[in-house]
């Protein structure tokens, strides 16, 4: 078959869809499809915690939302190209497995850094001003107690970022016009005359626990990430600085932090993500007044959501026309034997 006669097809997972077929959410990037008459897509008609390589099929590309990819996802992976995270998170799929079977996993790149530094700000906010509890208060008409729950503003106080990728660069300069110290940034794998032209001070670990007034997290969840944060790091925190995780459950020992917050060791913490996702009973930490709960969703808004998805789809329209797309993480698969062979027999340009 001649190249410009090929179909190049793209699933996306089930979750993308609501039982009735439409759309769950209002933008994916499917637009980025309408000027690709050789590009074909479809939806897996259902939504598994882990890819079964049956629902996979004949598709070159599958753009994943939740479910797991797993060695057995990519076990019948002839056809199959590549993986798209809808995001930039790839700690549900198996990275080594997908390179095994001459599969890409592409992620978002760059698309969602606005939206977690825009909610990671308002999160610091409603923190320091004591947002839920003064809602609280009226719906209760309990107007007096206000005295109680005096704010702080932003200004001089100490940002410290765990993991200084684009979120994390980001919230630094959204968070510019505040009036805030020099931040303090974490982050072995940087290059230290990145984040000075920042204006930004590359600490350990340790200093930035003890100096910052907001802990932000926005590294990736690995082996070496798993509990980074745990009760030694959480015990060198300033008793009024607070918390911030909007990456992923598991870099903070929970065990730790409810222990600290219990006991009032710090002002408080907002947690978007969590470890055993999806939580589908209420959260012990839920309990405390000093902590704000999001359910992985802080940082969802109608433009992250464009934005993943036309990243997501872009990808896989530059892999159909034989083009490196942005956002490899195997990038050793593009150099396998494997992986060119499949590439040139399965590309339409």
């Amino acid at each position: 078959m001649h190249a410009s006669d090929r179909v190049f097809r793209v699933a996306f997972t089930g979750d993308f869809y609501k039982t009735d077929g439409a759309p769950l959410y209002r933008q994916f990037g499917l637009e980025v499809f309408d000027s690709q008459p050789a590009i074909r897509y479809t939806a897996f008609p259902e939504n598994l915690p882990e890819i079964d390589p049956a629902q996979i099929g004949d598709a070159q590309g599958v753009i994943v939302l939740s479910p797991r990819v797993t060695a057995g996802s990519v076990s019948r992976s002839e056809n199959l190209l590549a993986i798209g995270r809808f995001g930039v998170g790839y700690d549900s799929v198996d990275v080594d497995a997908c390179t095994a079977a001459d599969v890409a996993l592409v992620t978002a790149v760059g698309a969602v850094d606005r939206s977690v530094a825009e909610a990671t700000v308002g999160w610091m906010l409603a923190l320091t001003h004591h947002v839920r509890t003064k809602d609280r208060l009226v719906r209760e008409g309990n107007w007096q107690a206000r005295v109680n729950y005096m704010g702080r503003e932003l200004r001089d106080r100490t940002l410290g970022v765990v993991g200084m990728g684009g979120i994390g660069r980001a919230l630094v300069e959204l968070l510019r016009g505040f009036g805030m110290n020099a931040p303090l940034a974490f982050d072995p794998f940087l290059d230290p005359q990145i984040v000075q032209r920042m204006g930004v001070q590359l600490v350990g670990l340790e200093e930035l626990m003890s100096r910052a007034d907001f802990v932000s997290i926005h590294c990736p969840l690995n082996e070496k990430t798993r509990n980074l944060i745990g009760a030694r790091e959480l015990a060198l925190m300033k008793s009024d600085a607070y918390l911030i995780n909007t990456a992923r459950g598991g870099i903070v020992d929970e065990d730790a932090l409810y222990e600290t917050l219990r006991a009032g060791r710090i002002a408080g913490a907002a947690l978007d993500c969590f470890v055993g996702e999806p939580i589908t009973k209420p959260h012990r930490f839920g309990a405390f007044e000093q902590v704000l709960l999001a359910p992985h969703a802080i940082a969802w808004t109608d433009e992250m959501f464009r934005e993943m998805g036309r990243t997501s789809c872009q990808s896989m329209v530059d892999l159909a026309h034989g083009r490196t797309p942005r956002g490899i993480v195997n990038r050793g698969v593009l150099e396998r034997p494997g992986f060119q062979q499949k590439w040139a027999r399965l590309r339409i340009a």
